[in-house]
């Protein structure tokens, strides 16, 4: 059993549904290179929650991913029986350049190879998960998964800015649906036409969006609920190395924490947050999910920790 941060006074935790890509990663930063390395947003959306529950993980790799791929997430503790080997191709590729200060990223190269042919068709045992992850896979197959949930699910959903081009409507249905979106301030925008995040978020609850987390990237994340409003700033962080799996990192812990603490309210979610940056923290430090997967319950405990010096006032 791997280790899991212990909430004190809290049921088991529950299980976590995740799904989304498992990738290779080529990355160019100004500093440095990785090649053909793990990543994708269910790598990263599991590995996060798995510090505080059990993720099942559903997603479609191809004859080339590696046996110590496989063998770095299921040392998490993750349940792979949904991960899908697809011997027809090659795993998903993507290849990208960051360039000063990691301002701007652009795409080199795109594969989509075996994922091209995903279909997240869920096992029987997945369908009654109670809190579930859907990472920046398609819309409609976004739709495909929520239609396969029995129960009242809670749902973290994500999206990237081809989707908010190409499948609007579809991907307005998703979102409609889920109980939080996480999204950065540029999609948030592109959706809206506001610049401004929080009004931004505003904007999508308006379009029937429950409640938002609009992540501003080094400066933090704002929430729209409800029951009111908050802000957060991103963990201070000296050594960015790859930023490549923040967001995701930042949503698998937030529905990892929620599942671990059984309570999915304002309070429940704003302490959420706060795990997820210090989760995501980690993840910028290296490429892939080496320091992510690396890191350990007291650093993230740690980090959280002094992410609450730092933000009282």
């Amino acid at each position: 059993m791997p280790a899991r941060i212990r909430l004190p006074r809290r049921p088991a935790p529950a299980p976590v549904l995740v799904v989304g890509s498992v990738a290779y990663d080529s990355i160019e930063t100004p500093h440095a290179k990785g090649e053909r390395i793990l990543g994708g947003s269910a790598s990263y959306g599991a590995l996060a929650a798995s510090y505080f529950t059990e993720p099942r993980l559903v997603g479609v790799v191809g004859h080339d991913f590696r046996a110590a791929d496989r063998r770095k997430l299921e040392r998490r503790g993750i349940d792979l029986s949904a991960l899908r080997a697809d011997e027809g191709g090659r795993t998903f590729f993507w290849r990208g350049r960051y360039h000063e200060n990691f301002n701007r990223r652009e795409t080199l190269e795109l594969e989509l190879n075996v994922f091209e042919r995903f279909r997240p068709d869920l096992p029987e045992a997945h369908r009654a998960s109670p809190f579930a992850f859907i990472g920046n896979i398609r819309p409609d197959l976004q739709l495909h998964v929520l239609d396969q949930m029995r129960g009242k699910p809670f749902v973290v959903a994500d999206t990237i800015d081809i989707w908010i081009e190409t499948m609007r409507d579809t991907l307005l249905q998703v979102l409609r649906r889920a109980d939080v979106t996480v999204i950065n301030d540029s999609e948030a925008s592109k959706i809206t036409g506001e610049t401004n995040a929080v009004a931004a978020g505003r904007a999508l609850r308006a379009l029937g969006l429950r409640t938002v987390i609009v992540k501003k990237g080094e400066h933090g994340a704002v929430l729209l609920h409800d029951d009111g409003l908050f802000t957060l700033p991103a963990f201070p962080v000296e050594r960015l190395h790859d930023p490549t799996g923040a967001g995701d990192s930042f949503a698998g812990a937030l529905i990892g924490y929620l599942a671990a603490r059984g309570e999915t309210g304002f309070a429940a979610l704003r302490e959420g947050m706060a795990f997820g940056t210090a989760v995501a923290s980690l993840t910028v430090e290296d490429f892939s999910c080496d320091r992510l997967a690396s890191a350990g319950c007291a650093e993230i405990r740690r980090r959280r920790r002094e992410l609450s010096k730092i933000t009282r006032i």
